[in-house]
């Protein structure tokens, strides 16, 4: 296996990834950085590893791809001398779920430096290691309450998404990061790619929010097969919402802040609804033909005759002194006026 000039080294022997009905296995790719908002993404790994049964497979060069002095690693001091030092790291394992399948997990600081030669090396693990889909997870802060379910971003260049998820429409510009990069080159390469932002309470970004690591595995199992342990994330989620709502109720500033929000957020609740109610709707609605020939009907009603009447018809009106129905009118609708029109050709541009 090319190893990209030294990005990576491979554990040997490397552990059995094949799924038991004998394809490829998934690749979650979780990176901790700029996209983990209430460290939801940190709290998901590390769940994941603490809890299922895991192998390496992989570990990038941290030294080559992290800037040290931008995210320094945490030291401990104790008694006078320097007794600790958190490596940082970036790898790739096997895990296998509670029915024992398979799956590969990368996780680690997002790198900072050499993002091509970062995800090319990626993109030749899941070649050589035959993924058969890779899934990435982050979380972004967003203004909305802690008090509302939790949201979540939905995005695919080729994969079908299980699940109502909100999906952004039309485009914009925002700051790339290299899980982003990962996935766009995936997609290039025809790899199936699906990924899931959490929206986190832009207030607690900055606080271990287990919360939102639920939310990301719970969007894992809704479009994989896989089964994911969840209880313990879920009872330390509780936990933190009872937290957060003590601290609510006894800060009537932040009481306001938060009533604000869910204030705002049931009105695009509401919006998206009613939205939503047309849209499903949509079976019943009239054709363009049947608009155009119903309005021609109405206005025919409108001048005391029936469509396609001449010259009441304002579709095939004959000359006239310019009201409707008269040829001045027709000729602003048919993009053209008689010579001694009188600004008909004004509305006409």
């Amino acid at each position: 296996m090319d190893q990209d000039s030294g990005m990576f080294e491979l554990e040997f022997p490397l552990p059995d990834v094949t799924t038991p009905d004998g394809t490829g296995p998934l690749l979650l790719h979780a990176l901790e950085g700029f996209t983990d908002a209430g460290h939801a993404v940190r709290i998901a790994t590390a769940h994941l590893l603490d809890t299922l049964d895991s192998e390496p497979v992989a570990a990038f060069d941290i030294d080559a791809l992290l800037d040290y002095r931008s995210r320094r690693p945490v030291m401990t001091f104790r008694d006078n001398r320097f007794t600790d030092y958190a490596t940082p790291r970036l790898e790739l394992h096997r895990l296998l779920d509670a029915d024992g399948v398979p799956f590969l997990l990368l996780s680690g600081l997002e790198p900072d430096l050499q993002w091509d030669r970062f995800t090319r090396a990626v993109c030749t693990l899941v070649e050589e290691l035959g993924v058969e889909r890779t899934i990435g997870l982050s979380a972004i802060p967003m203004a909305v309450p802690h008090t509302r379910p939790t949201g979540v971003t939905a995005h695919s260049g080729n994969s079908a998404i299980r699940g109502d998820y909100h999906k952004w429409d039309g485009e914009m510009s925002i700051p790339g990061s290299a899980a982003g990069l990962l996935e766009l080159r995936l997609t290039e390469l025809d790899h199936p790619t699906l990924g899931f932002a959490v929206h986190v309470p832009h207030y607690l970004a900055q606080s271990d929010y287990p919360g939102s690591a639920e939310k990301l595995l719970e969007c894992v199992m809704e479009n994989t097969d896989l089964k994911l342990p969840l209880t313990e994330l879920g009872t330390a989620a509780a936990r933190v919402r009872e937290q957060i709502d003590g601290q609510v109720q006894g800060n009537e500033e932040v009481a306001g802040v938060v009533k604000a929000l869910e204030n705002q957020y049931d009105a695009y609740v509401t919006a998206e609804e009613r939205r939503s109610s047309l849209l499903a709707e949509e079976g019943d609605l009239p054709s363009g033909d049947e608009l155009g020939a119903e309005f021609e009907r109405f206005l025919a009603e409108q001048l005391g005759g029936k469509p396609g009447d001449q010259p009441g018809s304002p579709f095939d009106p004959g000359p006239g002194s310019g009201r409707p129905g008269d040829g001045n009118a027709g000729g602003a609708a048919d993009g053209g006026a008689d010579d001694g029109g009188s600004g008909d050709d004004d509305t006409d541009s």
